[in-house]
């Protein structure tokens, strides 16, 4: 199973750009989808974008669409975020997680395996 530690987060002025990571420990990366998910305060958790096992396909929640890019690196057992044009709003607690399923943003509970979350935080 796979053990995943996220990092990259931090503190931004709104504009700011920052790139987290999901690094996966072990073997078999390449075998589950894997999903960035969010938790703002008093918010509940949200999808925010999904990539395919070889990263072919891609998804977004339409609030990131055209900010947020999601990539992989299989040889690396690594995902990353990249959040430019960052808003107040993208506030939140953001974790990596891995599906053996299919990828799917609105259906966190295909996800098997959570890694402990990094905090972004947007100011104005």
């Amino acid at each position: 199973r796979p053990d995943l530690v996220e990092s990259g987060g931090g503190s931004v002025q709104a504009g700011g750009s920052l790139r987290l990571s999901c690094v996966a420990k072990g073997s078999g990366f390449d075998n589950y989808a894997v999903g960035w998910f969010r938790q703002g305060p008093g918010k509940e958790r949200e999808g925010v974008s999904c990539i395919s096992l070889k990263g072919g396909s891609k998804y977004y929640r339409d609030s990131v669409k055209g900010r947020f890019t999601v990539s992989r690196d299989n040889a690396m057992n690594t995902a990353y975020l990249q959040m430019n044009s960052l808003k107040p709003e993208d506030t939140a607690v953001y974790y990596c997680a891995a599906s053996e399923g299919y990828c799917s943003i609105t259906e966190p509970q295909e996800f098997n395996y959570w890694g402990r979350g990094t905090q972004v935080t947007v100011s104005p």
